[in-house]
C-alpha cells in the first residue's frame, strides 16, 4: 500500500470500503469456479472423459474394422449379448472371442454356454419346502 492510498483511506474511509466492479466481477468468477456442485461435476466427468478416450483409442488402434471391433467389444458383457451383436460362436483369435465367456475352456466362446442356458430355461427349477435360503423374521 502506498502512502497516497494510506492518507486516501484515511481521509475517506466510506470510499476505500467500496469495492469496485473489477473486484465484485473477479469475487463472483472467485465463488462460482470454487463451487461444491462445480467440483463435484468435474470430478464426475473424469471417469466418462477416461472411457471414451480408451474406447475412441481402441476403435483406432483395433486389427479389425470399426464395426467388427464394436462387436468385439459388446461381445465381452457375455454370450447372450455376442449373440446379438452377430458373434454367436467365437474360436480363439477370432474377434467376439473373450476368455470370460469361454466356460469349458476349449476355445469356443459362447460354445455350450448358449445352448445349456437355453436348456435351463426350459426346465423349472424345483426347491424342496423350507429350504429357503433368506427367511422373513
Amino acid at each position: 500500500m502506498t502512502e497516497l492510498q494510506a492518507i486516501r483511506e484515511a481521509l475517506y474511509p466510506e470510499v476505500s470500503k467500496k469495492q469496485t466492479r473489477r473486484q465484485r466481477r473477479a469475487e463472483r468468477t472467485r465463488a462460482k469456479a470454487l463451487s461444491p456442485l462445480r467440483i463435484l461435476l468435474l470430478l464426475a466427468s473424469l471417469p466418462v472423459i477416461a472411457g471414451s478416450t480408451a474406447f475412441g483409442v481402441y476403435i483406432r488402434t483395433s486389427p479389425y474394422p470399426p464395426e467388427l471391433a464394436l462387436r468385439h467389444i459388446a461381445a465381452l458383457a457375455g454370450c447372450e449379448v455376442a449373440a446379438l451383436a452377430g458373434l454367436p460362436e467365437a474360436r480363439r483369435g477370432e474377434p467376439g472371442y473373450h476368455l470370460r465367456n469361454d466356460a469349458d475352456l476349449d476355445g469356443i466362446a459362447c460354445g455350450t454356454t448358449l445352448a445349456s442356458a437355453s436348456m435351463e430355461a426350459q426346465v423349472p427349477v424345483q426347491h424342496a419346502p423350507g429350504q429357503a435360503k433368506f427367511v422373513r423374521p
